[in-house]
């Protein structure tokens, strides 16, 4: 998901909490637990600085966002809770560890993906059925804090309830994403999803041999195809590798790619981020003398 949406899980996850009976130090320790765990996975986009191999694809949403990474987040929250604060409260500490949960977790359903189980695995696990920035997320959750300021005793039910929907919205979009995977599988080799921002909307994006095929699809409506494109499968990507190393982790990232070779360039792009002509996720060289 976006920066913006991690920041109004947080914020949805700090409203779910009964601060009646907290005190200024308190309700400010929860809120930056809540809002900075929900965040802090991100914090691997700093790898840019430093990333002189082209590994950036795979650093970010990599060992930051691994489910096994989760509960030393949630310490670092709780002893940052400690120190700054002065406050110590178990709770703290399995507030922070559910609002990383709840990011890396929510990472996985759109096309991006996440290294869920690195170290021990480097496979990115991307389901595809929710959009980077899902509206309904935000909608949800803007109703919830407009109820929420109007009878403020009772803003935790209200975001709880919130809660409720997302999880709602995220299981009939996983749901008819999974029926229209199931419809492709047999007639082709490979096939990646990726969802529009209107909800019920995905981009199906499948791969025989050279051929790679988009179609529009929707659960209550005929498929459409969007694109042909032909993947120059034989090509030789050694000196592509070795001039764009990108190139190469953008290939091992990818569930699978588009490989362009004629007389102006070389290069790979992953087809689900195709858009009017082109891939935001191009790396490639010119072979033009």
């Amino acid at each position: 998901m976006d920066s913006i949406t991690h920041t109004l899980f947080g914020l949805a996850l700090y409203g779910t909490v009964d601060k009646s009976n907290f005190d200024s130090r308190t309700k400010k320790a929860y809120l930056t637990t809540a809002v900075g765990a929900s965040l802090i996975p991100d914090i691997d986009v700093i790898s840019q600085v430093w990333d002189t191999e082209g590994l950036y694809q795979m650093w970010h949403r990599g060992i930051t966002h691994s489910i096994f990474l989760t509960p030393l987040w949630a310490l670092f929250f709780y002893l940052i809770a400690i120190l700054l604060f002065k406050i110590k409260d178990k709770r703290i500490f399995f507030l922070a560890w559910l609002a990383v949960f709840i990011h890396n977790t929510s990472d996985l359903f759109n096309a991006w993906g996440t290294g869920y189980l690195e170290p021990f695995s480097s496979i990115r696990i991307t389901f595809g059925t929710i959009p980077i920035v899902d509206l309904i997320f935000w909608i949800i959750l803007a109703v919830a804090f407009f109820l929420s300021r109007r009878k403020k005793h009772r803003s935790p039910f209200y975001f709880r309830a919130a809660w409720g929907f997302i999880v709602l919205h995220l299981i009939i979009q996983t749901t008819q994403g999974y029926i229209i995977h199931k419809d492709y599988k047999d007639d082709y080799d490979q096939i990646a999803l990726s969802a529009d921002f209107i909800p019920w909307n995905f981009t199906v994006i499948t791969k025989s041999g050279d051929e790679v095929i988009l179609f529009h699809d929707h659960p209550f409506k005929e498929k459409e195809q969007l694109y042909t494109l032909t993947s120059s499968e034989d090509a030789d990507l050694e000196q592509l590798f070795a001039e764009k190393p990108a190139a190469k982790t953008l290939v091992e990232w990818s569930p699978f790619v588009v490989i362009v070779a004629d007389e102006e360039r070389i290069g790979v792009y992953d087809p689900r981020f195709y858009r009017n002509g082109q891939s935001f996720l191009f790396e490639f060289i010119e072979t033009r003398q």
